[in-house]
């Protein structure tokens, strides 16, 4: 190609369009032009003499690749579709004052807490408040409280350190960190342990944590939403949920589902 490089062509392909495809091939076939190739964003790299057998396959891997990711794609739009607030059936005064709610609280960096019987949807109120968010497309985890002891609970939540307790062969990632620049579901909020709930209240207040068996501190940047069918005030009267003005932080951002 007269004046002009492979490698330029390449950038101007994928200047025009990013999602280009292109296939370097070159007489030159050293390791450093190839990384060089792959780095400018070309999808695969063949040296001359050209196979085109080899050529053949090396498309259909791309189109295969180019099908996969499309699939994926759409699936995750429809997913998040389905969890969109125009999702939400409903067309009582309540349900519409909830759908209102959500709109306003999903716009900000809140905490919230969804208070309701189970199965009123509590959790799709979540996902709702999640996708309508600036954190749609970050991660959005789920925990349910009651589901595990406190010991693994809090493994689950803040993660440990390796050789933190019997069977912590390697050290993990707790959900906070796995949510970090998202958001953090925390369902049955009023089963969590009281020892758990004054780490929770240090995460809402502080932005970090210690993993289990550290003592180094984490910093997140996690948006939590909790839920719970039980009562929080009759709770706290009979001491099994924190009163605090910190507790208080999370129970006064409210919505009924």
């Amino acid at each position: 190609m007269p004046n002009v490089s492979g490698l330029e062509l390449l950038n101007a392909a994928r200047a025009i369009n990013p999602e280009t495809h292109v296939i370097v091939v070159t007489a030159y076939g050293n390791i450093e032009s190839a990384v060089e190739a792959m780095k400018a964003g070309a999808s695969d790299y063949l040296t001359k003499p050209l196979n085109l057998e080899e050529l053949r396959h090396r498309i259909e891997r791309i189109r295969e690749r180019c099908r996969l990711y499309a699939e994926n794609r759409e699936l995750r739009e429809a997913l998040e579709s389905r969890h969109r607030i125009e999702g939400i059936i409903g067309e009582s005064g309540q349900m519409l004052e909830v759908i209102s709610l959500v709109r306003r609280v999903a716009l900000s960096e809140a905490t919230v807490l969804i208070r309701g019987e189970s199965g009123t949807g509590k959790e799709l109120i979540a996902k709702a408040i999640h996708y309508a968010s600036p954190r749609a497309t970050r991660t959005l985890i789920r925990v349910n409280c009651a589901a595990l002891p406190e010991n693994l609970l809090e493994s689950e939540l803040f993660g440990h350190e390796k050789g933190a307790f019997t069977g912590a062969i390697a050290t993990r990632k707790g959900r906070f960190e796995l949510a970090d620049g998202g958001t953090l579901f925390l369902d049955e909020i009023g089963d969590l342990p009281l020892q758990l709930q004054a780490k929770l209240l240090r995460v809402l207040q502080e932005k970090e944590f210690e993993r289990v068996g550290s003592s180094h501190s984490l910093k997140v940047n996690v948006r939590v939403l909790a839920a719970t069918h039980r009562d929080l005030e009759a709770l706290m009267k009979l001491g099994r949920f924190r009163e605090d003005p910190a507790a208080l932080r999370v129970s006064r951002k409210r919505a009924r589902a």
